[in-house]
């Protein structure tokens, strides 16, 4: 078997620990998965393993038809992801950092192309690329007590795994400077009302809201939902006449599947569709 294009990005002696991001369906058959960052020990800090498995499972779930939508949270209730492991960075050699740096910013972009809805269920802090992370998510609840922040400049370095880049096109520019160059941290609320962040859940109640979001976009024509991702993700970025044809080319794709015919039939049956995904 070829080995998967990410692993070249990873240093030979990377190992392989499975234990570090649980993936789980919610129940059997269910069309939800949920990814958790398993390492409440350094606050869920990225380090060349952990990212090297969460490649892994993007580079899967990519593949994956049957999953209609992603979940990703960090384990304990203290945080989320509090950015790059500086414990492990401190002992590295200076020639690793550039590809240590690489490996978080195609991370990102490896889960920000998942072709299904992402969310993020922020339960605690999310700081530098703990927030690259999130911003990289379709979809972003927050605890009531969560922190987040770009805090990279004080650390004397910046955002290199999308911060720049997707923090300005989420809140606008002159919000994601005053964030950025002030490494500033901000609350739930804050965050939710500057749009950084979609939704705060009740206290406690973080992972119920997020897996009921989750659920219904898993209820909808999983076909249509990936090409309106698609279209959102491909079409924003575009100038509008460009971005309406991108539109166009992702309704085509929904005109002969099944689902269609399946939902026009319940509408007129005056049922629940039955989607199945093609």
């Amino acid at each position: 078997m070829p080995q998967a294009p990410y692993l070249a990005d990873f240093p030979s002696d990377i190992p392989d620990q499975p234990e570090l991001v649980s993936c789980e369906r919610v129940g059997a058959d269910s069309p939800v998965v949920v990814l958790t960052i398993q390492r409440p020990e350094v606050m869920n800090c990225l380090s060349f393993p952990t990212l090297r498995r969460l490649r892994a499972l993007c580079h899967e779930l990519a593949q994956d038809t049957a999953v209609r939508a992603v979940v990703i949270t960090g384990a304990g209730d203290k945080a989320f992801c509090a950015g790059a492991d500086l414990k492990e960075r401190r002992t590295m050699p200076m020639d690793l950092v550039p590809r240590f740096v690489l490996n978080i910013r195609r991370t990102m972009d490896d889960f920000a192309q998942l072709p299904m809805p992402t969310l993020a269920a922020i339960n605690g802090v999310a700081f530098g690329g703990g927030t690259e992370l999130l911003l990289a998510a379709d979809l972003r609840l927050a605890a009531p007590h969560a922190q987040l922040g770009l805090t990279e400049t004080s650390l004397a370095i910046i955002p290199g795994a999308g911060g720049t880049q997707r923090l300005p096109r989420l809140i606008g520019r002159a919000r994601a400077k005053d964030l950025i160059l002030t490494a500033r941290r901000v609350g739930a609320e804050e965050a939710e009302r500057m749009g950084l962040v979609n939704r705060i859940a009740p206290a406690g109640g973080l992972m119920a809201a997020a897996m009921e979001l989750a659920r219904q976009i898993a209820d909808n024509g999983p076909v249509a939902v990936r090409a309106a991702k698609a279209a959102m993700d491909q079409g924003c970025e575009q100038p509008l006449e460009q971005g309406l044809e991108t539109e166009a080319r992702c309704y085509e794709r929904v005109l002969p599947t099944q689902d269609r015919l399946e939902a026009l039939a319940a509408f007129a049956e005056k049922r629940k569709p039955r989607f199945q995904g093609h």
